[in-house]
Protein backbone atom coordinates (compact mmCIF):
# COMPACT_ATOMS: atom_id res chain seq x y z
CA UNK A 1 0.00 0.00 0.00
CA UNK A 2 1.60 3.26 -0.52
CA UNK A 3 2.00 5.76 2.13
CA UNK A 4 1.29 9.76 1.19
CA UNK A 5 2.03 12.94 2.50
CA UNK A 6 -0.43 15.64 2.74
CA UNK A 7 0.65 19.09 3.37
CA UNK A 8 -1.15 21.35 5.49
CA UNK A 9 -3.50 18.74 7.02
CA UNK A 10 -6.11 20.66 8.66
CA UNK A 11 -7.23 22.71 5.92
CA UNK A 12 -10.97 21.82 4.22
CA UNK A 13 -9.57 19.90 0.80
CA UNK A 14 -6.69 18.79 3.21
CA UNK A 15 -8.69 16.81 5.64
CA UNK A 16 -11.07 15.44 3.88
CA UNK A 17 -8.07 13.48 1.63
CA UNK A 18 -6.43 12.37 5.00
CA UNK A 19 -9.83 10.95 5.80
CA UNK A 20 -10.29 9.46 2.17
CA UNK A 21 -6.56 7.90 2.43
CA UNK A 22 -7.00 6.56 5.97
CA UNK A 23 -10.28 4.94 4.96
CA UNK A 24 -8.56 3.14 1.69
CA UNK A 25 -6.19 1.74 4.64
CA UNK A 26 -3.13 3.61 3.70
CA UNK A 27 -0.65 5.12 5.79
CA UNK A 28 -0.71 8.97 5.76
CA UNK A 29 1.72 11.60 6.89
CA UNK A 30 0.25 15.27 7.54
CA UNK A 31 2.39 18.51 8.01
CA UNK A 32 0.51 21.34 10.35
CA UNK A 33 2.45 24.26 11.75
CA UNK A 34 1.95 23.07 15.10
CA UNK A 35 1.03 19.19 15.84
CA UNK A 36 0.67 19.90 19.40
CA UNK A 37 -2.65 22.55 19.25
CA UNK A 38 -5.29 19.77 19.69
CA UNK A 39 -8.12 22.56 19.64
CA UNK A 40 -6.90 22.57 15.75
CA UNK A 41 -5.84 19.32 14.86
CA UNK A 42 -7.70 16.42 17.58
CA UNK A 43 -10.59 15.93 14.72
CA UNK A 44 -7.48 14.54 12.74
CA UNK A 45 -7.22 12.12 15.57
CA UNK A 46 -10.59 11.06 15.63
CA UNK A 47 -10.79 10.08 12.11
CA UNK A 48 -11.05 6.07 11.27
CA UNK A 49 -7.45 4.45 11.49
CA UNK A 50 -5.77 7.94 12.47
CA UNK A 51 -4.36 5.92 15.51
CA UNK A 52 -2.63 3.18 13.55
CA UNK A 53 -1.81 4.92 10.57
CA UNK A 54 -1.50 8.75 10.68
CA UNK A 55 1.02 10.87 11.47
CA UNK A 56 0.95 14.47 11.88
CA UNK A 57 4.44 16.21 11.28
CA UNK A 58 5.31 19.92 12.14
CA UNK A 59 6.14 21.92 8.99
CA UNK A 60 5.93 25.61 7.71
CA UNK A 61 5.72 26.51 4.20
CA UNK A 62 7.95 29.68 4.96
CA UNK A 63 10.88 27.41 5.86
CA UNK A 64 13.29 25.89 3.33
CA UNK A 65 13.91 22.11 4.20
CA UNK A 66 10.80 21.68 6.39
CA UNK A 67 9.30 19.88 4.73
CA UNK A 68 11.80 16.94 4.50
CA UNK A 69 11.49 14.93 7.10
CA UNK A 70 7.67 14.04 6.18
CA UNK A 71 8.29 14.00 2.66
CA UNK A 72 11.33 11.46 3.38
CA UNK A 73 9.98 8.13 2.16
CA UNK A 74 6.55 8.41 1.02
CA UNK A 75 5.56 7.34 -2.12
CA UNK A 76 3.46 10.53 -3.34
CA UNK A 77 2.78 13.91 -2.10
CA UNK A 78 -0.24 15.73 -2.19
CA UNK A 79 0.24 19.45 -1.71
CA UNK A 80 -2.74 21.29 -0.77
CA UNK A 81 -1.50 23.74 1.75
CA UNK A 82 -1.92 27.24 0.69
CA UNK A 83 -3.59 30.22 2.81
CA UNK A 84 -6.88 31.04 1.15
CA UNK A 85 -8.44 33.76 2.03
CA UNK A 86 -11.36 34.84 -0.19
CA UNK A 87 -10.63 36.40 -3.35
CA UNK A 88 -11.50 39.81 -2.72
CA UNK A 89 -9.86 40.83 0.12
CA UNK A 90 -7.42 42.78 -0.77
CA UNK A 91 -4.44 41.08 1.38
CA UNK A 92 -0.73 40.53 -0.20
CA UNK A 93 0.54 38.52 2.28
CA UNK A 94 -0.80 34.89 0.92
CA UNK A 95 0.96 35.56 -2.15
CA UNK A 96 4.23 34.58 -0.35
CA UNK A 97 3.06 31.61 1.75
CA UNK A 98 1.63 30.39 -1.36
CA UNK A 99 4.70 30.92 -3.73
CA UNK A 100 7.37 30.06 -1.52
CA UNK A 101 5.67 27.44 0.11
CA UNK A 102 4.88 25.57 -3.05
CA UNK A 103 8.70 25.92 -4.30
CA UNK A 104 9.55 24.50 -0.59
CA UNK A 105 7.22 21.34 -0.79
CA UNK A 106 8.69 20.75 -4.19
CA UNK A 107 12.30 21.08 -3.41
CA UNK A 108 11.95 18.61 -1.08
CA UNK A 109 9.93 16.26 -3.07
CA UNK A 110 12.99 16.56 -5.69
CA UNK A 111 15.09 15.12 -2.38
CA UNK A 112 13.49 12.16 -1.71
CA UNK A 113 14.04 9.81 -4.64
CA UNK A 114 10.58 7.39 -3.01
CA UNK A 115 8.36 10.43 -4.58
CA UNK A 116 6.61 9.45 -7.74
CA UNK A 117 4.46 11.46 -8.23
CA UNK A 118 3.63 15.11 -6.88
CA UNK A 119 -0.07 16.20 -6.90
CA UNK A 120 -0.51 20.13 -6.67
CA UNK A 121 -3.75 21.64 -5.36
CA UNK A 122 -3.88 24.75 -7.68
CA UNK A 123 -7.52 26.27 -8.85
CA UNK A 124 -9.46 27.66 -11.31
CA UNK A 125 -8.21 31.32 -10.25
CA UNK A 126 -5.23 30.66 -12.22
CA UNK A 127 -7.22 30.03 -15.16
CA UNK A 128 -10.60 32.15 -15.16
CA UNK A 129 -8.87 35.91 -14.57
CA UNK A 130 -8.14 37.29 -18.10
CA UNK A 131 -9.25 40.31 -20.27
CA UNK A 132 -10.57 37.67 -23.16
CA UNK A 133 -12.43 35.42 -20.93
CA UNK A 134 -15.51 35.18 -22.62
CA UNK A 135 -13.99 35.13 -25.71
CA UNK A 136 -12.13 32.09 -25.24
CA UNK A 137 -15.05 30.22 -22.98
CA UNK A 138 -15.46 27.58 -22.14
CA UNK A 139 -11.58 27.20 -20.57
CA UNK A 140 -9.88 24.48 -20.60
CA UNK A 141 -6.25 23.44 -19.15
CA UNK A 142 -4.61 25.40 -21.67
CA UNK A 143 -5.70 28.84 -20.46
CA UNK A 144 -3.82 30.95 -17.71
CA UNK A 145 -4.79 33.33 -15.39
CA UNK A 146 -3.25 36.96 -16.55
CA UNK A 147 -1.07 38.06 -13.68
CA UNK A 148 -1.36 41.89 -14.37
CA UNK A 149 -5.46 41.82 -14.48
CA UNK A 150 -5.01 40.40 -10.79
CA UNK A 151 -3.17 43.13 -10.03
CA UNK A 152 -5.45 45.58 -11.20
CA UNK A 153 -8.27 44.10 -9.71
CA UNK A 154 -6.44 43.42 -6.47
CA UNK A 155 -7.34 39.68 -6.89
CA UNK A 156 -4.20 38.91 -4.80
CA UNK A 157 -5.59 35.18 -4.32
CA UNK A 158 -6.17 34.46 -7.94
CA UNK A 159 -2.21 35.83 -8.70
CA UNK A 160 -0.46 33.79 -5.71
CA UNK A 161 -2.51 31.04 -7.41
CA UNK A 162 -1.50 31.86 -10.67
CA UNK A 163 2.27 32.57 -10.13
CA UNK A 164 2.75 29.72 -7.83
CA UNK A 165 1.59 27.14 -10.13
CA UNK A 166 3.21 28.32 -13.20
CA UNK A 167 6.62 28.61 -10.68
CA UNK A 168 5.98 24.52 -9.92
CA UNK A 169 5.14 23.94 -13.31
CA UNK A 170 8.95 25.25 -13.77
CA UNK A 171 10.71 23.15 -10.97
CA UNK A 172 9.10 20.07 -11.77
CA UNK A 173 10.46 20.26 -15.11
CA UNK A 174 13.89 21.43 -14.03
CA UNK A 175 14.24 18.26 -11.26
CA UNK A 176 11.81 16.27 -13.60
CA UNK A 177 9.32 15.90 -10.57
CA UNK A 178 6.13 13.64 -11.98
CA UNK A 179 3.57 16.74 -11.39
CA UNK A 180 -0.13 16.37 -11.73
CA UNK A 181 -1.86 19.43 -11.17
CA UNK A 182 -5.95 19.51 -9.87
CA UNK A 183 -7.27 23.17 -10.47
CA UNK A 184 -10.74 23.44 -8.11
CA UNK A 185 -13.50 25.73 -8.88
CA UNK A 186 -14.69 27.06 -5.67
CA UNK A 187 -15.36 23.95 -3.00
CA UNK A 188 -18.41 23.67 -0.78
CA UNK A 189 -19.33 20.79 1.05
CA UNK A 190 -20.23 19.52 4.62
CA UNK A 191 -17.90 21.25 7.56
CA UNK A 192 -15.17 18.68 8.55
CA UNK A 193 -13.15 20.82 10.97
CA UNK A 194 -14.42 21.91 14.15
CA UNK A 195 -14.59 25.76 12.96
CA UNK A 196 -15.73 26.61 9.43
CA UNK A 197 -12.38 27.68 7.07
CA UNK A 198 -12.66 30.54 4.60
CA UNK A 199 -14.42 29.38 1.76
CA UNK A 200 -17.09 27.98 4.19
CA UNK A 201 -16.46 30.97 6.31
CA UNK A 202 -18.13 33.17 3.32
CA UNK A 203 -20.50 30.93 2.63
CA UNK A 204 -22.24 31.27 6.26
CA UNK A 205 -21.30 34.88 6.59
CA UNK A 206 -23.84 35.40 3.54
CA UNK A 207 -26.58 33.17 4.21
CA UNK A 208 -26.63 35.06 8.41
CA UNK A 209 -26.62 38.52 6.44
CA UNK A 210 -22.79 39.08 8.25
CA UNK A 211 -20.84 41.62 5.74
CA UNK A 212 -23.53 43.83 4.23
CA UNK A 213 -23.00 42.26 0.81
CA UNK A 214 -22.59 39.34 -1.27
CA UNK A 215 -19.04 39.00 -3.78
CA UNK A 216 -19.63 40.08 -7.28
CA UNK A 217 -18.54 37.02 -8.47
CA UNK A 218 -19.65 34.74 -11.20
CA UNK A 219 -17.07 31.31 -10.58
CA UNK A 220 -17.59 27.69 -10.74
CA UNK A 221 -18.27 25.75 -7.40
CA UNK A 222 -17.57 21.91 -6.88
CA UNK A 223 -18.51 19.50 -4.40
CA UNK A 224 -15.47 18.60 -1.77
CA UNK A 225 -16.56 14.77 -2.77
CA UNK A 226 -15.92 15.66 -6.00
CA UNK A 227 -11.97 17.16 -5.44
CA UNK A 228 -11.19 14.52 -2.88
CA UNK A 229 -11.82 12.23 -5.94
CA UNK A 230 -10.36 14.16 -8.43
CA UNK A 231 -6.81 14.61 -6.53
CA UNK A 232 -6.78 10.25 -6.24
CA UNK A 233 -7.62 10.12 -9.90
CA UNK A 234 -4.41 12.32 -10.16
CA UNK A 235 -2.01 10.52 -7.92
CA UNK A 236 -3.62 6.37 -8.85
CA UNK A 237 -4.11 7.11 -12.72
CA UNK A 238 -1.00 6.76 -14.53
CA UNK A 239 -2.46 8.14 -17.72
CA UNK A 240 -3.10 11.62 -15.58
CA UNK A 241 -1.14 14.39 -16.53
CA UNK A 242 -0.71 18.19 -16.50
CA UNK A 243 -3.53 20.07 -15.17
CA UNK A 244 -7.21 18.77 -14.48
CA UNK A 245 -10.37 20.96 -14.45
CA UNK A 246 -12.36 20.24 -11.18
CA UNK A 247 -15.23 22.11 -11.36
CA UNK A 248 -19.66 21.59 -11.64
CA UNK A 249 -21.74 24.66 -12.60
CA UNK A 250 -20.62 27.88 -13.10
CA UNK A 251 -23.51 30.58 -11.33
CA UNK A 252 -22.96 33.99 -9.74
CA UNK A 253 -23.76 34.70 -6.14
CA UNK A 254 -26.67 35.94 -6.47
CA UNK A 255 -27.93 33.01 -8.44
CA UNK A 256 -26.72 30.75 -5.64
CA UNK A 257 -28.68 33.28 -2.83
CA UNK A 258 -31.49 32.57 -4.66
CA UNK A 259 -31.59 29.00 -4.38
CA UNK A 260 -31.01 28.95 -0.99
CA UNK A 261 -33.91 31.70 -0.20
CA UNK A 262 -36.23 28.87 -1.76
CA UNK A 263 -35.28 26.14 0.32
CA UNK A 264 -34.38 27.99 3.47
CA UNK A 265 -36.50 31.13 3.51
CA UNK A 266 -35.78 31.87 7.35
CA UNK A 267 -32.08 33.11 7.18
CA UNK A 268 -31.82 36.15 6.69
CA UNK A 269 -29.13 36.38 3.58
CA UNK A 270 -26.97 39.23 1.71
CA UNK A 271 -29.25 41.36 -0.87
CA UNK A 272 -26.87 43.70 -1.87
CA UNK A 273 -24.08 43.34 -4.34
CA UNK A 274 -20.70 44.13 -3.90
CA UNK A 275 -19.18 46.88 -6.07
CA UNK A 276 -16.40 45.00 -6.34
CA UNK A 277 -15.17 44.72 -10.82
CA UNK A 278 -13.25 42.19 -12.53
CA UNK A 279 -14.54 39.10 -10.92
CA UNK A 280 -17.91 38.54 -12.62
CA UNK A 281 -17.13 37.50 -15.99
CA UNK A 282 -19.90 35.15 -17.53
CA UNK A 283 -18.06 31.89 -18.63
CA UNK A 284 -17.44 28.16 -18.87
CA UNK A 285 -15.24 25.04 -17.82
CA UNK A 286 -14.35 22.62 -20.20
CA UNK A 287 -13.94 19.44 -18.10
CA UNK A 288 -14.11 16.19 -20.54
CA UNK A 289 -10.00 16.03 -19.72
CA UNK A 290 -10.92 15.17 -15.97
CA UNK A 291 -13.99 13.08 -17.74
CA UNK A 292 -11.66 11.26 -20.22
CA UNK A 293 -10.08 9.84 -17.54
CA UNK A 294 -13.44 7.91 -15.89
CA UNK A 295 -14.19 10.93 -13.76
CA UNK A 296 -18.16 10.46 -12.81
CA UNK A 297 -20.19 14.03 -13.65
CA UNK A 298 -19.97 16.21 -10.92
CA UNK A 299 -22.93 16.96 -8.61
CA UNK A 300 -25.07 19.82 -8.45
CA UNK A 301 -25.10 22.97 -7.26
CA UNK A 302 -28.11 21.87 -4.91
CA UNK A 303 -26.36 18.62 -3.70
CA UNK A 304 -23.28 20.47 -2.00
CA UNK A 305 -25.01 23.50 -1.19
CA UNK A 306 -27.71 21.61 0.81
CA UNK A 307 -24.82 19.41 2.15
CA UNK A 308 -22.99 22.28 3.26
CA UNK A 309 -26.03 24.04 5.18
CA UNK A 310 -26.90 21.60 7.02
CA UNK A 311 -23.73 20.51 8.12
CA UNK A 312 -23.71 24.14 9.78
CA UNK A 313 -27.42 23.11 11.14
CA UNK A 314 -25.72 20.31 12.73
CA UNK A 315 -23.20 21.84 14.17
CA UNK A 316 -25.09 24.62 15.74
CA UNK A 317 -23.46 27.60 13.20
CA UNK A 318 -26.84 28.37 12.12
Amino acid sequence: MPEYCVTGGTGFIASYLVKSLLEKAHTVRTTVRNPDDMEKVGFLWEMSGAKERLKVMKADLMLEGSFDEAIRGVDGVFHTASPVIVPYDDNATLIDPCIKGTLNVLRSCSKASSVRRVVLTSSCSSLRYRYDVQQVSPLNESHWSDPDYCKKYSLWYAYAKTVAEREAWRVAKETGIDLVVVNPSFVVGPLLQPQPTSTLLLILAIVKGLKGEFPNTTVGFVHIDDVVAAHLLAMEESKASGRLICSSSVAHWSEIIEMLKRKYPLYPFENKCSNQQGDNNPHSMDTNKIRDLGFPPFRTLEEMFDNCIRSFQEKGLL
